[in-house]
């Protein structure tokens, strides 16, 4: 087994929850944006106080407003910020807090590859053009250049891709949302134990 970080995101149920931190995930995430697998404060809430100390529970938003993040993070209980659009790094600023993890998700562009820290975020995510939609970008074409340091693969990838693609870019983390679910905004438990196997194998 590798020491791959592996989060799985896009979590609305009990279910969803007990099975990700059973299998051994590193971070399980819970969606404010708009979306298929979109929760409430209470849900996100609720589900967080299930998730041991040791798995980071992420909030993800997309073009909020930052009192409206900054509200629902308080309210939610969450540990860690996934800001997933054009925030600036006042979000960062103002969202940085103790023992609070953040996360500036962004897409890739060909030579180039964004570095770590740059608005103030600790982690970055590498997502596909159009995030949360499945559809894998070309993580191994020649022109990708990936970051240095701790950074997350996301977009597309499933059970029989995980594995490839972390070969092939040298990702410190993985995340998965569509590519666990049985139907859309449904997740498979069955497919977020072979993910998690198939990342770490």
């Amino acid at each position: 087994m590798s020491d791959l970080f592996v989060k799985i995101c896009g979590l609305r149920t009990e279910r969803d929850v007990d099975v990700a931190v059973a299998a051994g995930a590193d971070a399980v995430g819970f969606v404010f944006a708009v979306s298929p697998r979109t929760v409430d404060t209470d849900t996100a809430r609720r589900l967080a106080l299930r998730v041991p100390e040791h798995v980071l529970t992420v909030g993800v938003f997309r073009g909020q407003p930052l009192a409206e993040v900054e509200r629902l993070t308080g309210e939610s209980g969450i540990r860690a910020v996934q800001l997933h659009g054009d925030e600036g790094p006042e979000y960062y600023e103002t969202l940085r807090a103790p023992g609070r993890t953040l996360i500036r998700a962004t897409a890739t562009a060909a030579g180039q590859a964004p570095r770590r820290g740059e608005l103030g975020e600790d982690l970055l995510l590498l997502d596909a053009p159009d995030p949360g939609s499945g559809k894998p970008w070309n993580w191994a074409s020649p022109d990708f250049t990936a970051p240095t340091g701790r950074w997350l693969l996301a977009g597309g990838l499933h059970p029989g891709n995980v594995q490839r693609a972390v070969s092939a870019t040298g990702a410190w983390g993985v995340d998965v949302s569509s590519g666990v679910e049985a139907e859309r905004g449904v997740k498979s438990p069955e497919l977020i134990r072979a993910f998690i196997e198939a990342a770490r194998a």
